[in-house]
Parts: structure tokens; sequence; C-alpha cells
């Protein structure tokens, strides 16, 4: 049967990345659309062919009253999701959430025991665990073909010209380069570090808000330490246009990545100076059937809420305020 998904949140990425991922998958299907704004939501469902007979919503519970709803994606800002993934949990509904999967500690890890308590699944959206050629090289790390990975370095900037963007401001978000694209980077480090490093042990960070002067980084440079003396960096910004770098120095290799961090899928990853070879694929739409298929059969998401409270964790120490 077809999997019926709902979206919270009818923004810029859902338009232009998860309502044409969904669109891809042959049995996943756009059901709902649920926004403060009901014209907003209808011209949102109208444009990417939601299937229920009342497809447009501005209450969530209502939206979820709806017995057909299989699972919700909830695209909203970050300060909105944990009481989300609540509500959505209590109602038995399965949850895959934008990243950052929340914006404090207590609040994300309540959110991930109301979907344990409902026995619901709880997936969230880094999109670049399903990039094919990160995914390839992140199985050749962790087999030890490379032996001990010593540093990783990530970078992914954008650049912006005024601070009108919400993550800049204190209501609804809590980072500003780190929640837009910091995160990702981070989760590519726990991602590939994680298994052989374990927990991180320490976290220094340097952030910076001077040209616009608001509550939440605009640029951050963060350097951790794992428990096994491993280290990395990751850096975000939105005030420098450059391309995105992927960087992983292991005992037998170097690997470097050129525009692989990045919403496309593409982009190019070298090891030991030899390009790798791999067919890129939408890792949107690959997040969108990770999560289906862990709701089908009962197992983990590439990136369950665990991992997401990890992340939370350093972003936390990195820029508290």
């Amino acid at each position: 049967m077809t999997f019926k998904l709902g979206l919270v949140g009818p923004g810029g990425i859902a338009n232009s990345r998860l309502a044409p991922a969904i669109a891809e998958l042959d049995d996943v299907e756009l059901w709902s659309v649920m926004s403060r704004d009901l014209g907003r939501a209808g011209e949102f469902a109208e444009r990417h062919g939601a299937r229920a007979e009342q497809p447009a919503f501005d209450s969530l519970n209502v939206m979820l009253a709806d017995e057909s709803l299989d699972g919700v994606l909830i695209a909203t800002p970050d300060k909105l999701h944990a009481e989300q993934i609540r509500t959505c949990a209590e109602r038995g509904k399965h949850v895959l959430v934008e990243k950052p999967m929340a914006t404090d500690l207590e609040s994300a890890k309540a959110a991930v025991a109301s979907c344990e308590n409902a026995g619901v699944t709880l997936a969230v959206a880094y999109h670049l665990r399903h990039h094919a050629g990160l995914k390839a090289l992140n199985a050749r790390v962790r087999s030890g073909e490379f032996g001990r990975v010593n540093h990783m370095r990530a970078q992914w900037t954008f650049h912006v010209t005024d601070d009108s963007n919400w993550r800049a401001a204190a209501d609804v978000g809590r980072w500003w380069s780190l929640g837009g694209v910091g995160t990702h980077s981070l989760d590519q480090v726990l991602w590939f570090l994680g298994e052989q490093g374990g927990a991180v042990e320490q976290v220094s960070a340097l952030t910076s808000r001077a040209l616009f002067g608001g509550p939440h980084d605009e640029t951050a440079v963060v350097a951790m330490r794992f428990a096994d003396g491993s280290t990395a960096e990751i850096t975000s910004s939105v005030l420098i246009d450059a391309p995105s770098r992927f960087e992983l120095y292991a005992e037998h290799a170097h690997i470097i990545g050129d525009g692989v961090l990045s919403t496309l899928g593409d982009g190019e990853l070298r090891v030991n100076g030899e390009v790798l070879d791999y067919t890129p694929v939408n890792p949107y739409a690959g997040e969108i059937q990770d999560f289906v298929d862990a709701v089908r059969n009962g197992t983990p998401p590439a990136v369950s809420g665990e991992d997401a409270l990890n992340n939370i964790e350093v972003l936390l120490e990195a820029a508290p305020v």
C-alpha cells in the first residue's frame, strides 16, 4: 500500500526539495499539508498534488485526526519541532522531522521518549546520509579499509544580504549558520567518526555575529575531540559564498570532497587523489524512502532521535545562546 505522508510547514525547502522528492517515490504520496495559513497550505497542496479529499489544514490536531494518514514530515522552524513531534506521537503518527530535531535537550529528550512510548518511528532528516558518494565512502571507512581516522574537517557556508531569515531571530530559532548548514556538517563528523571515536569529550568554538548584530551565529568554527583522541572541526557561515569542503584524514588515506555538502547529491570525492566513481541520486528522496522503510520493516532509520540528541548536545556547547 502507498504510504500517505502529511507535510507540516510548506516553506522553501519543502517546496524545492521535499515535495518533489516525495513525487519521485513509487510507494509514497503527499497526502495532506498543514500551515498556520490555510490559504498557503491549500496552494501548496494543489501545486504538489496532495491526494487527500481534504488536503489542507491550519490545525495540526485536525490534520492528525485523519485515520488514513500514515506519517508526518515536519519542516517547520526549529523551536516548533519538539512539541509537534510529541503531538504526532500522541496521535499514533510516525515522524520524519527536519534538522535540528529541537533547540534544547529537555524538549528533545521528551520528543524522543514520546515516540518510544507511542511505538512510532522517529527519523531525522539529515539528507547527506543518503548522498550516494558519501554513503559508499562511509561504508569503506567503517570497514577499516583506510585504518584509523585521525582528523576530519567539514565546511558548508552560504551568503545572505540581510537578516530577514527566521533563523536570525530568537523567536522560532536558536542557531543561524549552525542551524542552517552547520548541523549537517556536524552530522557528517558524528557519522564518520562516531563508531570509532566514541563520545565527543571536548568542544571548543568561536562564533561571530558582528555584521548584523543579531542573537545568533553568523559564522561558527567548532573543534571537537572524541574519546579515542581523534579530532574534527566544522565551519559554517551565512557570510561566505564559497564551495563546500569535506576532508577526512585516516591512517592510509586522505579523502577530499568538493561540493558534496549541498542539497544536490553531487560533487567530487577523491581518495588519495583518485576520483571516487558514484552515480548521484536525490538525497531527499533517499531520506524519505529510508523513513518509510523503517516504519514498514520495524528497523532503525538512518538517523534516529538518539543520533539527533548527540548533534544537539554539541550545538549547545558550541553556541549555547
